[in-house]
């Protein structure tokens, strides 16, 4: 009569082969019956004794491809596709604008995912750097587009809109959402203490050409010198940054980067969807940006509020979800990480960055004079946000004033 284990061995053999899983050595014994059926499970379905199945290739160690990675590359392919066809065939404004609108916003979660993965493979300083460096690509390509257009309204009131929209629309409820279901929520008070010091000081730096030209300083007739000046200190603060992520292992919350975990994609995989999806997003950006100006004109809508509300939250839709996602896990300490982290991106690099590029482009140039009501409303949301995070802990009610106050904002905006 056979012995058991031989019929486990078996068993074992020929599910491995049937699913094509290599097979490994495996003692059989008391018990063996359990462990084999886990083994030979978790490498079908790709989650072998609670880890991955993971393929060597070189040194780095990669998972199957997730069947919601599947759906985001598909969804993001198909959204280019409709985008590009509805341009090129001059469809509808409002079926151009959204398709074009959604694909940038699905380019932007594979543009995120692919740095994210290379960033497994360097420092956390390096990750902050990489992160910095590439995160905005879609709000900067349409950054670029607008200023071509002679959207220059729009796009001061994109960015201004990009660092109001984290700092008091995405906070507020990520501490509203987060406070209703867990209660009172703790997170290092000198992280966020810090990343809201540093903001506090950039849109300090932002907002001096709109006081020289509201109060008609001597530097008003030179106020075009004076933005660029801004700018380059303002990248020069990056610059002090980027130097001390790299020199340190300090954690600062420029960008989440302490969540350090194994690579999922290979090396080739992320530097390729890297530079197809920042590619697409410069086309999409184009198309965007040609839409945009028709369906302003369609809603009767102002070009702040335009740059305001929608071109800011498109921009910036994944981080939006992921800091509210991580609040509602709990996770309060990466979740004010991640938006405090991105109101710093875009004022410490994206908004001098397109400064400087505006006089390269030609056309009429980006300046820092705001009107009053967004300088304002920068530095109500640089105080409140320092605020709200000094003593390390949020309840619900803090997050309802912060969506309050962008509210009101953005309807101010909405008449030309």
């Amino acid at each position: 009569m056979p012995r058991p284990q031989t019929h486990l061995a078996s068993l074992y053999d020929d599910l491995t082969t049937f699913c094509g899983v290599h097979s490994v050595r495996v003692q059989f014994g008391p018990g063996a019956g359990i462990s084999i059926v886990r083994e030979t499970l978790g490498r079908i379905s790709g989650n072998a004794c609670t880890r991955p199945y993971q393929h060597q290739m070189g040194a780095a160690t990669l998972r199957i491809v997730k069947r919601s990675e599947l759906w985001t590359f598909a969804a993001a392919a198909g959204a280019v596709a409709v985008a590009g066809v509805s341009d090129l065939a001059e469809l509808t404004i409002a079926l151009r604008f959204v398709a074009a609108g959604v694909a940038l916003a699905l380019l932007a979660v594979l543009i995120g995912r692919s740095t994210e993965e290379i960033g497994h493979r360097l420092s956390a300083g390096a990750t902050g750097v990489l992160q910095a460096s590439v995160g905005n690509l879609p709000e900067l390509f349409v950054g670029i587009f607008s200023l071509r257009a002679g959207l220059v309204d729009v796009v001061r009131a994109s960015l201004v809109g990009s660092i109001l929209a984290n700092s008091l629309l995405v906070f507020g409820l990520a501490i509203l959402v987060g406070g209703l279901k867990n209660g009172r929520q703790r997170f290092s008070r000198e992280k966020a203490r810090i990343g809201a010091t540093m903001l506090l000081l950039a849109v300090s730096a932002i907002v001096i050409p709109t006081l020289v030209h509201e109060l008609h300083a001597p530097a008003e007739a030179h106020i075009d010198a004076l933005s660029g000046a801004s700018a380059v200190l303002l990248l020069l603060s990056f610059g002090a940054v980027v130097f001390y992520l790299l020199s340190t292992k300090a954690d600062l919350p420029l960008l989440d980067a302490t969540r350090r975990q194994m690579p999922e994609w290979s090396l080739e995989r992320s530097v390729a969807t890297l530079l197809v999806c920042g590619v697409l997003a410069a086309f999409v950006s184009e198309w965007f940006v040609a839409a945009l100006e028709p369906m302003i004109h369609i809603l009767g809508l102002s070009q702040a509020f335009a740059g305001f509300v929608l071109v800011a939250i498109a921009g910036n839709a994944v981080e939006n979800v992921v800091g509210i996602q991580l609040a509602l896990k709990n996770k309060a300490d990466y979740a004010v990480s991640i938006i405090l982290s991105s109101s710093l991106q875009v004022a410490l690099a994206l908004v001098p960055a397109l400064v400087l590029i505006s006089f390269v482009i030609g056309g009429a140039h980006l300046t820092l004079v705001l009107p009053p009501l967004l300088v304002i409303g920068l530095l109500m949301t640089a105080l409140i946000v320092a605020l709200i995070v000094g003593d390390g802990e949020s309840i619900w009610l803090e997050g309802v004033p912060l969506i309050g106050l962008y509210g009101m904002i953005a309807v101010s905006l909405w008449w030309d």
